[in-house]
């Protein structure tokens, strides 16, 4: 199986367990770092998860990645949550956080910048849309945009 049928067939899987165990499956990465294979599956839920939570998903993953076997090398399985500065993949993610601070990076500029931060207002297939310092709303093409994450305050 090359790297794109393995993600495919772990998320599967992962989305199983987790639909079961009430939480949501945010991502799932297969890579190689310092010479080691690397299965990263995040999750999380409703008031965030702990490690308890990790443990569980992580012992029925692992058995059930040891009986369908779709990664054929040795690899390391972590299970953790995304943390707070994880990127706004999906649509839930942006909808779950409307009305919240986002920072947006964009492959190349828009409008003059390459980087944007306001509060998340709407999103379609087309847009994110974001209210920015001056209340002003700014349609940013989706297409354009290489990351959206949850603006850090300190």
């Amino acid at each position: 199986m090359n790297k794109k049928e393995i993600l495919k067939k772990v998320s599967e899987i992962c989305n199983s367990i987790a639909s079961n165990l009430n939480y949501e499956l945010v991502d799932v990465e297969f890579i190689k770092e310092s010479g080691s294979y690397y299965l990263r599956v995040y999750i999380d839920k409703i008031g965030g998860i702990t490690l308890d939570d990790c443990q569980k998903m992580s012992e029925l993953l692992s058995e059930k990645l040891d009986e369908e076997d779709p990664i054929s090398i040795a690899y390391f399985l972590e299970v953790s949550s995304p943390g707070l500065d994880r990127p706004l993949k999906t649509d839930k993610d942006l909808n779950r956080n409307i009305e919240k601070e986002v920072e947006i990076s964009l492959y190349k500029p828009f409008e003059g910048n390459k980087m944007y931060v306001g509060k998340l207002n709407s999103f379609n297939d087309e847009f994110i849309i974001i209210n920015n310092e001056a209340n002003e709303l700014i349609n940013i093409p989706r297409d354009s945009i290489s990351i959206v994450k949850l603006a850090l305050k300190f």
